[in-house]
């Protein structure tokens, strides 16, 4: 159980034909089929998928709230025109038919290939019988049916004093730091004001989602969707909140650890910048860097990459205190090699998580970045587009 393990919710997931073999839809809903608070955080790209226009305008319009999300991967939906935002509605409205709800509560999300049309012959055949399998116990044929390119499901559960947040995500490539990087789903029992709900979501997704860059490269479809049930009445919101920064931080590294052909997850700190925005803005420029990666790949502890990285971002970068270190190994200082324990470093970047440090010397900002190595399983798997 995942998202189905606070009180209130049901979800199933099943093989509709998208697809050749694997599930390829999934449904999140109320067990009562009553509407609840709902929150998300969207793509900032501005080719934006028409799920993402009609899940983002229907909570807008409605007051922010849900009875059940509708989910189909294969195809994004994106790059299709008015059909794309006629063919989002249809999917929407299957969904409140089969449930007997009102279509303006129900969200919609797609995942996949861009620039073809949703195959909605076998979509809207699947809805029904998708509706039909809704329980508790569904929450991993949801998690499945949401993959794309992934290899296992993420999920996650953190149970608190007085309730639980559940969730699941998808997500192995194109994701850059730059809000939602993904398609997430997260439930709760706990009462938590709209606003306040927002606020949560916002703040984990940008300690945790947007802190994982794969490839630089942001969807049109990301979306992070938090249903509150309010079962189990209000929490104590401080510890509400670090449930779901929780939450966000499993699935953000189940993520980072099925990315497309990864073989290394690195967490990258950059410190000593001018300023928070700075230190992310360097953090993200080496995290994209293809030389960097592939050093990864290799296991190579090329600091002169991370810091030619590091000065190209656009940002304050004093050469003469800077610094970097491999596994706590300070490697560089004032962009020259010091005497280090060569051995240890080696044995740190065979790893396959390495810790990396970057001080740009020029004040007390500071940013973190998941990434990841760049070698023959990615360019394998995007070669193709289908």
């Amino acid at each position: 159980m995942s998202v189905t393990a606070a009180e209130g919710f049901v979800a199933a997931g099943c093989h509709a034909g998208i697809k050749r073999r694997r599930a390829d839809m999934a449904m999140i809903a109320t067990d009562d089929r009553k509407p609840v608070t709902a929150v998300a955080v969207f793509t900032q790209n501005k080719f934006v998928a028409p799920p993402v226009t009609v899940s983002r305008a229907r909570l807008a319009e409605n007051g922010g709230r849900a009875a059940a999300i509708i989910v189909n991967s294969g195809n994004a939906n994106a790059g299709t025109g008015e059909q794309g935002l006629a063919d989002a509605r249809a999917m929407a409205q299957a969904a409140a038919d089969a449930l007997g709800i009102d279509g303006s509560d129900v969200l919609v999300c797609s995942t996949g290939i861009i620039g073809a049309p949703l195959p909605m012959a076998v979509i809207l055949a699947a809805t029904p019988k998708l509706a039909k399998r809704l329980s508790a116990d569904g929450a991993e044929d949801a998690a499945k049916g949401i993959l794309t390119t992934d290899n296992v499901p993420k999920e996650s559960v953190v149970r608190g004093s007085t309730f639980t947040v559940g969730g699941m995500a998808k997500g192995c490539g194109m994701i850059a730091p730059n809000m939602a990087t993904m398609l997430a789903f997260l439930t709760t029992d706990a009462d938590v004001a709209r606003d306040d709900l927002q606020r949560i979501l916002r703040e984990a997704a940008d300690r945790t989602f947007n802190t994982l860059n794969v490839d630089g490269a942001t969807s049109t479809n990301d979306t992070a969707v938090l249903l509150a049930s309010g079962r189990r009445g209000p929490p104590d919101l401080r510890e509400f909140g670090d449930a779901v920064h929780k939450v966000c931080e499993e699935l953000t590294l189940q993520m980072a650890r099925d990315a497309e052909g990864m073989t290394k997850m690195v967490s990258l700190r950059v410190t000593g910048a001018a300023s928070d925005s700075e230190a992310r803005a360097a953090a993200k420029n080496i995290a994209e860097n293809n030389l960097v990666k592939c050093s990864w790949h290799g296991g190579d502890p090329y600091w002169g990459r991370l810091l030619a990285a590091a000065g190209s971002a656009g940002v304050a970068f004093e050469v003469d205190r800077c610094a970097v270190a491999y596994g706590g190994v300070v490697v560089a200082k004032a962009g020259a090699p010091i005497d280090h324990d060569e051995e240890a470093v080696a044995r740190h970047m065979k790893s396959d998580e390495i810790e990396i440090e970057v001080d740009l010397g020029a004040g007390r900002g500071e940013a973190k970045v998941i990434g990841i190595d760049l070698g023959p399983g990615y360019i394998k798997e995007n070669v193709k587009t289908s």
